[in-house]
């Protein structure tokens, strides 16, 4: 089986087990999915999300954000981790979406990457999830199943979203990446995939 039809028989899989992913992080807008994103690095999401709702309490755009204190901002993100650099990148991104984009996130690759704290990913996740733009983020789930299940023999992040991005047609990716990181934390776990009951790992054969 090459990587194609591979390509083919998990995306129906996939399909069929989560057919409307929901967007894993608690978030209102461009703006609180941003934040939510950056607060998710080395977190999980459900850390993140029983911090979220409290941070935006006191500020949910970035005109409030940019008015508090940047040591408010880490006692309330804190359970996140580097809650220190998070803080910071929060607080000066608000700042610069106040003052250089009238309070609006930016809709592009590069003007997202320029902000504090953001990189390729979590551009990716905000640009395909909040205004629909064809991306593939890949967080160590999706990288992690590219590499089990034989659709990439990448070396980074990078090499294993090309090789997505060639195999699976563009107008997926957005749900698509959404659909793998829910499979993976149910049936392919990082240390213990559950193989015998996966419906894919038992299908597919890494080449």
């Amino acid at each position: 089986m090459n990587r194609k039809e591979k390509a083919a028989k998990i995306f129906a899989i996939l399909n069929k087990l989560y057919p409307n992913p929901p967007i894993p992080l608690l978030h209102k807008d461009p703006y609180t999915l941003l934040v939510a994103v950056l607060l998710s690095a080395q977190c999980t999401d459900k850390c993140v999300n029983q911090v979220t709702p409290k941070l935006f309490a006191k500020a949910d755009t970035p005109e409030k954000m940019a008015q508090l204190d940047i040591e408010d901002i880490q006692k309330i993100v804190r359970p996140c981790g580097l809650s220190a650099r998070k803080a910071a990148a929060i607080h000066r991104l608000s700042e610069i979406l106040a003052e250089k984009y009238q309070g609006k996130v930016p809709d592009t690759f590069e003007e997202l990457e320029a902000l504090p704290g953001i990189g390729h990913k979590s551009a990716s996740v905000v640009l395909s999830q909040s205004f629909g733009k064809p991306a593939f983020p890949v967080d160590t789930h999706i990288y992690r199943c590219a590499l089990r299940w034989g659709l990439s023999k990448g070396k980074t992040v990078a090499a294993v979203e090309k090789d997505l991005k060639l195999l699976f047609p563009q107008e997926t990716w957005n749900k698509l990446h959404l659909q793998i990181i829910y499979f993976a934390r149910e049936y392919c776990s990082a240390r213990h995939p559950h193989v015998d009951r996966c419906p894919i790992c038992r299908i597919i054969t890494p080449s």
